[in-house]
C-alpha cells in the first residue's frame, strides 16, 4: 500500500442497464479505462477501473440475488449516482467496529481469498453516507 494505510479508493456509481454501456463510454472518453464483467451471484454488470477509482455497476435484468434489489431500488428511488464511495483500509473487520460505533447498518459483505490474495468487503450505511470497507492485497 501506499504511505496512507487508510484511503480513498474508489467510487461506485448504480446506472439503469440501459444506460451503463453509454455511462462507461462518456468516462472512457474522459480517459479511463475499465475492465467489464458479470458477476452472476451478485446478479451486477459491473465496469471497474480501480486504477482510476471508478466502478459502474447495473444489476442484470430479472436477477434475484440481494445485492441487485439493492442496486434497482436505488436506481428506482434516486436515478442513476453514486452508490457508495470505498474506503481502502488495513483491516475491514477493525474498520466496522469503528462504523459499528457509529450505528452502521450493514447492506452486503463478502471475502474472498485463494492463490495468495484476500479481499474483503463489507458495504455499509453509516451517519447517512453510504461507505464499503475495503481491506485487499490486490493492487
Amino acid at each position: 500500500m501506499t504511505e496512507r494505510e487508510t484511503q480513498l479508493h474508489h467510487v461506485v456509481f448504480a446506472v439503469a442497464p440501459e444506460r451503463q454501456a453509454a455511462v462507461a463510454k462518456m468516462f472512457t472518453e474522459l480517459g479511463f479505462s475499465f475492465d467489464s464483467t458479470e458477476l452472476t451471484e451478485l446478479g451486477l454488470t459491473i465496469y471497474l477501473d480501480w486504477s482510476g477509482g471508478i466502478e459502474l455497476i447495473s444489476a442484470v435484468p430479472g436477477a434475484k440475488a440481494d445485492v441487485a434489489a439493492s442496486v434497482s431500488d436505488f436506481v428506482e428511488r434516486n436515478g442513476d449516482g453514486v452508490y457508495t464511495v470505498v474506503l481502502r483500509v488495513p483491516g475491514a473487520s477493525d474498520a466496522e467496529a469503528v462504523a459499528e460505533r457509529y450505528g452502521s447498518k450493514i447492506r452486503f459483505r463478502q471475502s474472498i481469498s485463494g492463490e495468495g490474495s484476500y479481499l474483503d468487503e463489507i458495504d455499509l450505511s453509516v451517519l447517512g453516507l453510504p461507505l464499503t470497507l475495503l481491506s485487499t492485497n490486490i493492487p
